[in-house]
């Protein structure tokens, strides 16, 4: 009997020559484990802006959708299982994203978008430009299939607080409610999660799953690009949020502590590439 066909995922991403964040943090270990991805990256810059500088350049929304006619031309939307997006430079590239997520849905009415907020986190708050969490909160959000938001970013879609688990399931009600089917949050710290562990909720269909792991002893820019890649991969082949979260987490745990063990700035994304395909520690959810 013939293998399935390997998915087929459009990536629309930041993309970094050095390190690993955006499209740079999620194509390799998509690839890994036998996705096709076919990356747009919206910049490029040397290195991600956690460092005191960069250089680079931000592409216009023009160009996404210049790449997206082109590959359509090549009858190539319509093999699209998923699009994913993270990083939004500017309410005009989001747009254009959301023109691609169209574009793929016409030619295949199956595809999913699965929508990773990039808005800020607990440490920072907000850091995109004007425009861009409305444009997530009013737009991306309700043609999303799958949204990834970290804790930080789960309050701020929502508009309310979301420090207790009863306040977190208003949160994800609320956002369900205008359109992602299933919903990933990640950094999770309630206000009685032990302090040297972290959270990862899934959430779908009205039930909800938890997965607990160790703290890291490091923080490291690319994680949750990694994992919203990683959640979306296993979500199209299982259909299941509580299967993808559980690989999709173990496996960056395991990316984080090999990345921790080397004490390396950057994830070490090729170094650690086996905890994508067997993971060295396997999390199993729990249904709460």
């Amino acid at each position: 009997m013939s293998s399935p066909p390997p998915l087929s995922i459009l990536s629309i991403q930041s993309h970094v020559v050095y390190g690993h964040v955006g499209n740079s943090a999620a194509v390799f270990p998509l690839q890994r484990i036998g996705c096709e991805v076919w990356p747009i990256n919206t910049v490029q810059f040397s290195n991600h802006t956690g460092y005191p500088d960069w250089r680079g350049r931000v592409f216009d929304a023009a160009l996404i959708d210049d790449l997206i006619a082109g590959i359509g031309a090549r009858g190539a939307l319509a093999r699209c299982d998923g699009v994913l997006s993270g990083y939004v430079g500017s309410p005009e590239i989001g747009a254009a994203i959301l023109r691609g997520v169209e574009a793929v849905h016409r030619q295949n009415a199956a595809s999913v978008y699965c929508c990773d907020p990039v808005l800020g986190d607990v440490d920072r708050g907000v850091y995109v430009r004007d425009g861009v969490a409305e444009f997530m909160r009013e737009r991306a959000t309700p043609a999303a299939t799958i949204l990834t938001p970290n804790h930080f970013e789960l309050g701020l879609l929502a508009g309310r607080p979301s420090t207790s688990m009863a306040q977190v399931r208003e949160a994800l009600v609320a956002l369900h409610a205008r359109g992602p089917k299933a919903i990933l949050v990640t950094s999770l710290r309630l206000d009685d999660t032990p302090a040297d562990t972290f959270d990862t909720l899934a959430s779908e269909d009205g039930a909800l799953w938890r997965l607990r792991t160790p703290r890291a002893p490091i923080k490291v820019n690319g994680a949750g690009d990694v994992i919203a890649a990683l959640f979306l991969a296993h979500w199209l082949r299982t259909r299941s949020a509580s299967e993808a979260i559980t690989l999709a987490a173990s496996s960056v745990y395991g990316l984080i502590d090999a990345t921790a063990r080397a004490q390396s700035r950057e994830l070490e994304l090729v170094a650690a590439q086996e905890e994508f395909v067997r993971p060295s520690r396997l999390f199993v959810a729990e249904r709460l």
